[in-house]
């Protein structure tokens, strides 16, 4: 079957991506993504020029074989050494043009066992050098790379002939008059959109552009095939989701081929073509960013493949509203928005899910969602990073929930820049766009208890199994809101930041918001992880029979709060947000649900049945020896009280993943918790 009638899940796809000479660590690190990802193809280049200056030749006899292994590798074929060149520059002409043939020619005799396509070079690199448009220098391209493909197709091997951005067909037909297109087995079509503004005013989609190619190529030479050699996206505007909307679209368009540029983001301090950071968007067209972290497309890829890419994407289909003023849960398919979301949605409401799906596991939360409660769930796959592509979400809204955050606070210690560009800045984008919408809606805002610091002036006590505060009342109450802000760590930072302006936009601007200061919950519907999460992480660790890592001694103590619980709280404050508006408030389970780290540990080995394999590790920056909430001033306040005790709560986590994760069973409805 031709590969441009296939399900779409079914087909092959390519990355494109460049190695600099001597990458040999950075080439190792990404094959194994490229591989997990599913990669057939791989499109790489081969210069001419660095191919012919010192360790040239080592690094590419080096770098072909090794790709070769793994994919079905296509070397693109460029670059004039600049003694060779008319020009003196590598983007021009070769003085004698058969000596772009001879070096194809010794390619093939090198490399030729690691591939079976060779890409010839798609156009002038530089138009002061090849003016192609001129006739004169035209004949010299057509000449050039004609006579390449002819001898590689003599040879054996199957020639491509590269596109050039944007999509000329003029410069396709003049190919075709020439000769060339009768020599090639396939010709490239390169094309960015979404991205590059050079495209904006020449871009007739996918089907246009690609119907011309066509129906010139079946002129010259009808058996060549088409192949996208050369599209992607940029996420310079952290926009991730679009990127997999822009992959998932370029592979269903007929073509025999998709290389999808590029695999790896460009490292900050690495010129491209035009200069360093000529243009952000040159920097952010990987699937993986510069620190081989996978975004959104990858990690999609690598958990099923272009299925996995189709599921998500569905999620977004927009839906008709069945109220005039919904309420949006920003981070709503997080653990607490869609517990959140859905308490909503039970009650008859229409809920806008804003998310950017980039913790794992977190769009089961939302396909939960939509199969609870259909057409009243309305996604918006978008990053708050973004301002304009959330301000959408706010124009009719009447209540917010913000609970979109980075939320660890090691992850804040590696990547500070992205940790404030997502708490803080993006707070600011969503209290701008609430107030540029001008509808007086509400906000409440999820913050932590790490706005007050480490607590390093509290003087303890310890225990056989836990710290206690020295100060009685602090013992008997929680730590109240009376408490000193003292950030730490960038993390405590940020979501400090964003604490402040929420309560400063109720002051300045005269927006109804109020904050909610959480301590540690838990419950079903969370993915936690060894970063953030550790309630579920232990129990989940216990149920697989996995070693646990404790860092510190495991005395440090926090009130585990239901989620449940937390659910009612942010309900309540805004069912209440004209009377608390401005005001911020301690979360947590209180004195009655504050347990140590080892306390939790020996209940969830009692309620397995497993003893558990413990090991201790280092202190993390910012811990707490002690945190519990006093939440009596949210009890004077709204009339929230805690009512699920903390081991009826885990046996209720315990019980929601064997049978909805662990166990592989059906989503539903999470049961009622005993109180």
């Amino acid at each position: 079957m031709n590969m441009r009638h296939r399900p779409l899940s079914t087909k092959r796809f390519g990355f494109v991506e460049w190695f600099r000479r001597g990458e040999y660590e950075r080439t190792e690190e990404i094959i194994p993504g490229l591989l997990a990802a599913g990669t057939a193809y791989l499109r790489t280049h081969l210069s001419w020029a660095e191919y012919l200056t010192p360790g040239g030749q080592e690094w590419f006899d080096w770098l072909l074989p090794k790709l070769g292994q793994h994919f079905d590798l296509l070397p693109c074929i460029h670059y004039t050494p600049p003694s060779l060149s008319r020009s003196g520059r590598s983007s021009g002409a070769p003085k004698v043009l058969k000596d772009y043939a001879d070096f194809v020619d010794h390619v093939l005799d090198r490399y030729g066992r690691h591939f079976r396509h060779v890409e010839l070079w798609n156009e002038p690199n530089n138009l002061l050098d090849w003016d192609w448009r001129e006739d004169g220098d035209f004949k010299l391209f057509c000449k050039m790379v004609g006579g390449a493909a002819y001898w590689a197709k003599h040879r054996g091997w199957k020639p491509v002939l590269g596109g050039p951005c944007p999509f000329d067909p003029y410069w396709l037909n003049l190919m075709g008059e020439r000769g060339v297109l009768n020599v090639v087995s396939a010709v490239g079509f390169h094309g960015f959109p979404g991205t590059w503004d050079s495209e904006a005013s020449t871009w007739g989609g996918w089907d246009l552009h690609l119907g011309e190619m066509r129906s010139i190529l079946d002129r010259y030479n009808e058996d060549a095939e088409i192949w996208v050699t050369e599209t992607g996206y940029s996420t310079w505007r952290n926009d991730e989701i679009e990127q997999v909307r822009r992959f998932t679209r370029a592979l269903s368009v007929p073509a025999d081929r998709m290389y999808w540029y590029g695999w790896r983001d460009v490292p900050a301090d690495v010129p491209v073509q035009e200069g360093l950071w000529f243009d952000p968007r040159h920097y952010h067209l990987g699937a993986v960013d510069a620190n081989n972290e996978p975004k959104l497309l990858a990690r999609l890829l690598m958990e099923g493949g272009v299925q996995r890419l189709e599921d998500v994407a569905a999620l977004a289909k927009p839906s008709l509203s069945h109220k005039a003023a919904p309420i949006v849960v920003v981070g709503g398919s997080g653990f607490i928005g869609c517990n959140v979301a859905d308490n909503l949605l039970s009650e008859g409401e229409d809920v806008i899910i804003l998310d950017n799906l980039s913790r794992a596991g977190v769009d089961q939360n939302l396909s939960w969602l939509k199969e609870r409660h259909g057409d009243h769930v309305h996604p918006l796959l978008a990053d708050v990073r973004d301002l304009r592509s959330i301000e959408p979400a706010f124009q009719d809204a009447k209540a917010v929930f913000h609970f979109a955050a980075q939320t660890a606070v090691t992850t804040s210690l590696a990547y500070p820049l992205d940790d404030f560009e997502t708490n803080a800045r993006g707070t600011i984008n969503v209290l701008e766009a609430v107030r540029s919408a001008g509808r007086d809606a509400a906000v409440v805002f999820a913050s932590t208890n790490k706005v007050y610091g480490g607590l390093e002036d509290m003087e303890m006590m310890a225990l056989d199994d836990r710290y206690v505060p020295a100060d009685e009342t602090i013992r008997e109450h929680g730590v109240n809101e009376d408490r000193k802000l003292d950030f730490c760590t960038p993390y405590g930072c940020s979501k400090g930041v964003a604490d402040q302006y929420v309560l400063d936009y109720g002051k300045s601007y005269g927006l109804r918001t109020a904050v909610l200061r959480m301590s540690c919950v838990y419950g079903p519907r969370q993915f936690g992880t060894e970063d953030q999460g550790w309630v579920a992480h232990f129990m989940i660790r216990a149920l697989k029979g996995e070693p646990v890592s404790v860092y510190g001694d495991g005395k440090q103590v926090r009130d585990i709060l239901h989620v449940s619980d937390a659910v009612a709280a942010y309900r309540r404050v805004l069912e209440e947000i004209d009377k608390v508006k401005g005001r911020a408030f301690n979360l947590g389970g209180g004195p009655l649900n504050s347990v140590s780290v080892q306390i939790v540990l020996r209940e969830i080995e009692r309620l397995t049945g497993r003893r558990l394999d413990v090991t201790y590790d280092d202190w993390r920056a910012g811990d707490q020896l002690f945190f519990v909430a006093d939440t009596r001033s949210l009890h004077r306040a709204v009339g929230w009280d805690v009512q699920v005790r903390w081991r009826n709560g885990l046996r209720d986590l315990q019980d929601w993943l064997l049978e909805h994760r662990l166990g592989h069973a059906q989503l539903s409805q999470p049961r009622r918790v005993r109180a």
